[in-house]
């Protein structure tokens, strides 16, 4: 009955856009009539990130992990993702879209590597479909490229939402669209996912991951953007839960500067934490173990246009997040200064230099959840 229910409000969502929206007008002209579009067409991207790495805590090394004894790594070069993708539009309506990370190759490739491999299909502004894998909105950082983000990398809360299923790269089937709310601009998505992670096989389980997203524009001039997140789901005989709430904005205050903030919080079941434990080291309910977090990063831009470059962007994220906050909580805070210059238009090459600086309520040895201050110098180009 609760599945029947989940499907149902799935299916009430996929229709609103229709019901309030009236029907596209049939008399509609159609421009350049005699221009021809020939398909399928293709698109390639690509981008390159390396980066230097330099811990700056005693005892930790690049990866944050702290180490009581032996030698400690704390300087290292490292090819974060080159990744080659490619968009083909089979027609006007329908487009795939593969996206391969070769960087993944230099670990354990298993579950790792193919990122983005879906189809879409386009019926209207008000309504598409896609199948695949691919990342499905549930906030800010998944509807924006790694590669244009604001900081060095997408958030703690982002990578532990991807390993509980709501985040990242995933499985399954989405339908997405935009209307009109009167004045006010709506786009949705509804998702339906396997919530595994990305490259498995089949489904862990014959439970699935619900999610929504609604996004209110409130200012075309400042671009603030309101998002609202809601999912629910059942991993093995649990059921989980998440939701989530954001906003953006982006203001233009002269010929020269503009400034653009984020905001983002996230809460829900951390069921990968929970079937982690032993049986007898858990509680009966995955509920008990709940994640939360927040965080805060407001950008300047400075448009230069000098010869190559292009502009120079401060930021820094602030960002709080607890893996458990229910039961044995242990806050991490973490503080990302950043300067970035912009070579060419939209990013196309990038030079960041700042600091990543973690700060726990209790240090525990051996792991990573341990304060420690990494410095990073990264290059990017893309295409």
């Amino acid at each position: 009955m609760r599945k029947f229910l989940r499907i149902r409000i799935a299916f009430i969502f996929l229709l609103l856009p229709f019901f309030t929206n009236a029907q596209t007008d049939v008399n509609q002209a159609t421009t350049n009539s005699d221009a021809v579009v020939k398909y399928p067409q293709f698109q390639f991207k690509g981008l390159f990130q390396a980066r230097f790495l330099g811990a700056l805590s005693d005892n930790v090394d690049v990866l944050g992990l702290h180490h009581s004894t032996g030698e400690v790594t704390q300087s290292s070069f490292d090819i974060k993702r080159m990744r080659v993708g490619l968009n083909t539009k089979l027609s006007e309506n329908t487009e795939v879209a593969i996206l391969v990370n070769l960087a993944d190759f230099k670990s354990d490739p298993k579950t790792k590597v193919l990122e983005n491999a879906y189809a879409k299909y386009t019926f209207n502004k008000y309504f598409a479909i896609t199948g695949g894998q691919f990342r499905p909105a549930f906030g800010i950082e998944e509807l924006v490229p790694v590669d244009i983000i604001k900081s060095f990398d997408f958030s703690n809360q982002y990578y532990e939402f991807g390993k509980n299923g709501w985040t990242s790269f995933q499985i399954g089937a989405s339908a997405t669209g935009s209307f009109d709310l009167g004045k006010v601009p709506v786009s949705y998505a509804v998702s339906v996912l396997n919530g595994n992670g990305k490259n498995q096989e089949k489904d862990k389980d014959n439970g699935k991951l619900y999610s929504t997203r609604l996004v209110f524009g409130l200012s075309k001039l400042h671009k603030i953007n309101l998002g609202l997140n809601g999912g629910s789901g059942k991993v093995f005989d649990q059921d989980v839960f998440a939701l989530g709430a954001d906003i953006t904005s982006d203001f233009v205050l002269n010929d020269a500067f503009t400034f653009d903030l984020q905001i983002e919080y996230k809460q829900g079941t951390n069921h990968n934490l929970y079937f982690s434990l032993p049986a007898e080291a858990r509680t009966k309910n995955a509920n008990d173990y709940q994640m939360r977090g927040y965080y805060i990063m407001p950008n300047l831009r400075y448009r230069i246009n000098y010869k190559k470059l292009s502009s120079l962007e401060l930021s820094c994220r602030y960002e709080s997040f607890d893996t458990s906050f229910k039961l044995d909580s242990n806050v991490r805070q973490t503080y990302t200064p950043m300067i970035s210059l912009e070579f060419g238009k939209a990013y196309t090459g990038r030079i960041e230099m700042g600091f990543e600086i973690d700060r726990f309520d209790k240090n525990i040895p051996d792991t990573t959840m341990y304060n420690d201050n990494l410095f990073i110098i990264q290059f990017q180009c893309r295409l």
